[in-house]
């Protein structure tokens, strides 16, 4: 009985610890030897990975507002090539789902590019971010948290939870308009886009709001309008996301113009199917995670070297077409940029009693922006079963950290889907005020019926 009380209350000692914020001391590292979200500011022994120096500042001559980013690295030439020949010599830098893809498709291939630190935010995001790490609270069972109403809400992270939520509220700006494309790409190559117009209203971290002025709990507002193929155009997906998703769940409305009408959409989350992706993703797969946490039981392994897609300017820009960028078996690796960052590796593990289609998922999260830019799904045979790759690139002008292309290979089909496909966009970004007036079910109606 002694044993099992004091089993008990080590257990209860080690929750409390977990839920619990950092001290003040430890606190004190941001913005010296942390960057202002947390990452390690100093390079690595080798010099392979410099110091971060506060990113990208500085709008690029060419940039026009709400349109592409011109590539603040494009005089950059590759300093290595990773590919099937030499991958014995680099796999200790990639993620097993990584080496997979090597494996699978021998035209696969990696140019590695210098490391650019290039993660910047806005100065209210870093002052905010400073002031959750001694404030901000897990809720029970970690699915949601308490303390702040915007930035990093977890900057020194001691468990897995707190990094996917840095992950989850990452700073995505504030109110804007945008356009972009899917293709679920078969093994041969062909595929159909799926056009998109979306509406976003990111109220967590709202930078034109002061915090008292957000809605608890409250992520954001997200619009969804099909604009191609004919056959789905029309149809509209309005989310109002939370944080606490047991306590307040998803709220989600779709419209189909055939029946012209506005109906609640239970099932927009977990792993039900995402809109038009032909089986390839779940509803959880977008943005490489999003959504409940409570399926899983999260563990933080640690924090790596590991090469992963960043300042993907070539492969989300204006100088490619859509027909440049998707081929066979994954997209083209000759528009790809890799650069070797610091990690944090997240494994998921699914609680007992609960469902999914992915038992295990290891994330691997940028360290200067808490970004997922690589996941490996495993299936209910613990079998490697899914790669994810975010291709992301720094919106300079807001600034931050933004999700560009994302590629989801099936590596039991063969068979990928490519979200955020915006070569043959001419607006990327385009900032337009919004209000939650803009993301009701009345207002979903209405623009159904245009």
């Amino acid at each position: 009985m002694k044993n099992k009380l004091l089993v008990a209350a080590l257990f209860a000692t080690f929750c409390s610890a977990s839920l619990a914020a950092v001290t003040a001391d430890e606190a004190a590292a941001l913005g010296s030897t942390l960057t202002p979200l947390g990452a390690e500011k100093a390079g690595n022994a080798s010099g392979s990975i410099p110091e971060w120096t506060g990113g990208i500042t500085e709008v690029l001559p060419g940039f026009e507002t709400g349109g592409h980013y011109p590539d603040p690295f494009a005089s950059d030439k590759p300093i290595l090539t990773i590919d099937a020949s030499n991958l014995a010599q680099h796999q200790d830098k990639l993620s097993p789902g990584q080496v997979a893809l090597f494996k699978r498709y021998p035209t696969w291939k990696m140019k590695v590019y210098p490391t650019r630190r290039s993660a910047s935010f806005p100065q209210g995001i870093y002052d905010e971010t400073r002031a959750n790490a001694t404030k901000v609270k897990l809720v029970e069972e970690g699915v949601g948290f308490t303390g702040t109403n915007g930035g990093t809400p977890f900057p020194i992270v001691k468990n897995g939870l707190e990094a996917i939520w840095n992950h989850i509220t990452v700073y995505k700006g504030d109110t804007y308009r945008t356009s972009w494309s899917q293709a679920p790409v078969t093994a041969g190559g062909d595929y159909n886009l799926v056009s998109f117009d979306y509406e976003f209203d990111f109220v967590y971290s709202h930078q034109g709001k002061r915090p008292e002025e957000r809605t608890d709990n409250l992520l954001f507002y997200f619009l969804q309008i099909v604009k191609a193929p004919p056959r789905l155009a029309g149809q509209l997906l309005l989310v109002h996301e939370f944080a606490d998703q047991v306590s307040q769940p998803r709220k989600a409305w779709t419209y189909n113009p055939g029946q012209r009408r506005v109906r609640l959409a239970p099932s927009v989350s977990y792993d039900n199917p995402g809109t038009a992706a032909d089986g390839l993703r779940t509803n959880d797969d977008f943005f490489m995670y999003n959504g409940a946490t409570d399926r899983y039981d999260w563990k933080l392994v640690g924090k790596r070297e590991m090469y992963i897609p960043y300042n993907a300017y070539l492969i989300n820009g204006p100088t490619l077409k859509v027909k440049d960028v998707l081929q066979a078996g994954h997209v083209n690796p000759e528009h790809a940029r890799y650069e070797l960052h610091r990690v944090w590796e997240v494994e998921a593990t699914l609680k007992p009693g609960t469902s999914h289609l992915y038992k295990r998922r290891t994330f691997f999260l940028d360290e200067d922006s808490w970004i997922v830019h690589v996941q490996d799904k495993y299936d209910n045979r613990d079998q490697l079963w899914r790669v994810d790759e975010l291709h992301s690139l720094n919106y300079y002008d807001v600034p931050f950290v933004a999700a560009g292309l994302e590629v989801k290979h099936d590596l039991q089909s063969g068979r990928y889907i490519a979200l955020s496909i915006r070569n043959e966009e001419t607006k990327v970004y385009d900032r337009v005020p919004l209000t939650p007036a803009d993301f009701t079910p009345d207002a979903l109606r209405s623009k159904g019926t245009r």
